[in-house]
């Protein structure tokens, strides 16, 4: 059986959700193929499967005529559901949305996509985020739903032994825009170094390819009025299969991630981050709630609290006790919710009730 699923580019959560399931679905049986509108950089992470990147109709067409798919699984680009069927395919297709910024806004996309999803789409899928389950359901109340975790192997990407590191490392992921929140992130370092310890280094995985000429203007401007340039580091474009010695080097040096999303749909940044026992302090955004719980997998504070952030994020670098069963719990649970094999079983479900077999 052979599967396409479609993004926009080869960067991201999603990437790396494609990169999981790609082997998660290869042991049931599925074949995975991968359709890129484009790449903006040069880096593009193994797939252990066929990546096309184009956005031409005519390749498309042979893509699809040549991979002959049992479904196809488009994740948010609503318009390709029309583009599709124009280019001659006739099988089973699923939008899966994995995040879409704050909820008016998904709203408002879903509600212009009414009439698309209610004459192309086959189903809709999303990976247990509270507030896109309750629009789905607000919106598309017709179209057959799908809500499961996305996959991650503990077992190919997990915790590596690191030379010590003097500093405790502060990290974030992320594209510098609004949604992502960088601010606060620049904020509650500031704060930490000021308050804590002045020696904390700041981390900052991005890629630059992805943020406007406006918010890294912005961005650059805020490093330094809070003055950080000594203590800070940007990181772009890390390939994935080195970002495990970097999550495992963060939580041995006494560090921590940080998420400071506004909304988010399901992060794969806080899952790898967890496989490597590196603690997280995240916003209370409800994307998240599937793989944090409070003190027992990682830590939450109110998003826009900067003070609170700091008292959390204190407790998580000085309180051994508290930090070693948030390090141990996370990995645990990452390894039991969102194990490639429960992830087969519900992607199979799924396209079995939708009469693909």
């Amino acid at each position: 059986m052979n599967i396409l699923f479609v993004y926009y580019v080869p960067s991201g959560g999603v990437e790396t959700l494609n990169r999981q399931r790609s082997m998660a679905l290869k042991r049931i049986g599925i074949n995975c193929h991968f359709l890129y509108y484009e790449n903006r950089r040069d880096l593009l992470n193994d797939h252990a499967a066929p990546v096309f990147i184009t956005n031409n109709d005519e390749k498309i067409k042979q893509i699809l005529e040549s991979g002959k798919y049992q479904s196809i699984i488009i994740t948010s680009d609503f318009q390709a559901l029309p583009r599709f069927r124009s280019l001659g395919y006739q099988g089973k297709m699923i939008i899966e949305v994995q995040g879409y910024g704050p909820k008016h806004v998904a709203r408002k996309v879903f509600q212009n996509a009414v009439p698309l999803v209610t004459q192309y789409a086959n189903g809709l899928l999303n990976p247990k985020t509270p507030h896109i389950e309750q629009l789905f359901n607000e919106i598309f109340p017709t179209v057959p739903k799908f809500q499961f975790n996305n996959c991650f192997d503990t077992t190919k990407f997990s915790y590596q032994t690191t030379t010590s590191h003097p500093q405790p490392i502060v990290a974030w992921i992320g594209r510098i825009e609004d949604n992502k929140n960088w601010q606060e992130f620049l904020f509650i370092g500031a704060k930490l170094i000021e308050k804590v310890n002045p020696n904390i280094q700041l981390f900052m995985f991005e890629d630059p390819t992805l943020s406007t000429k406006e918010e890294r203007q912005k961005f650059e401007a805020t490093i330094n009025r809070l003055k950080l340039h000594n203590h800070i580091t940007l990181l772009a474009n890390v390939p994935n299969e080195k970002m495990a010695e970097y999550y495992s080097r963060i939580g041995d040096s006494g560090g921590f991630l940080c998420s400071t999303s506004k909304v988010e749909g399901a992060p794969y940044a806080i899952l790898e981050a967890l496989s490597c026992k590196c603690p997280i302090l995240s916003t209370d955004s409800d994307g998240v709630k599937s793989s944090i719980i409070h003190n027992e997998t990682g830590k939450y504070y109110p998003i826009g609290n900067i003070s609170e952030a700091v008292i959390q994020a204190v407790e998580l670098m000085n309180n051994t006790e508290i930090r070693e069963h948030i390090r141990l719990r996370g990995y645990e649970h990452v390894k039991t919710n969102f194990s490639p094999e429960l992830y087969g079983k519900h992607f199979r479900n799924m396209l079995q009730s939708l009469g693909i077999n």
